[in-house]
């Protein structure tokens, strides 16, 4: 298999590791959004969340949690975006969790074509409609 991540998780690519267990390893981020952005990323190889089972699920916000805990005591974070992408926006097909470090001063903001919104209702309608 060719993907970068499980590499990364059977040690042929160094990573900065922050936490590890038997079923995910957590490594920083070489294209951070901010310090400390860290990635939850299972060592089984799965693809989008459809793939990942409850018990994964529920250890991942397990992990989340310390690393939340970690982040606040060691770099004294001011907040936490949490998450991930399936599919479009996936740009490693692995199925893994962004813990993005918040700071007052990051400037950091997920910018989408506002144009291109439809009224909420509208989407709720397609949403609901059988």
């Amino acid at each position: 298999m060719d993907c970068l991540f499980c590499k990364i998780i059977k040690g042929e690519i160094p990573s900065f590791t922050i936490y590890e267990d038997e079923q995910v390893k957590v490594f920083l981020d070489i294209n951070p959004n901010t310090n400390g952005h860290a990635l939850i990323v299972p060592k089984k190889h799965i693809v989008t969340i459809n793939d990942v089972d409850e018990e994964l699920a529920k250890h991942i916000i397990k992990v989340e949690k310390i690393i939340y805990h970690k982040l606040k005591e060691k770099l004294h974070i001011e907040g936490l975006t949490i998450c991930q992408n399936n599919e479009l926006g996936q740009d490693i097909k692995h199925y893994h969790v962004h813990m993005i470090p918040r700071y007052q001063d990051d400037n950091w903001k997920m910018q989408f074509n506002q144009e291109s919104l439809k009224e909420p209702e509208e989407v709720f309608k397609q949403i609901t409609t059988k």
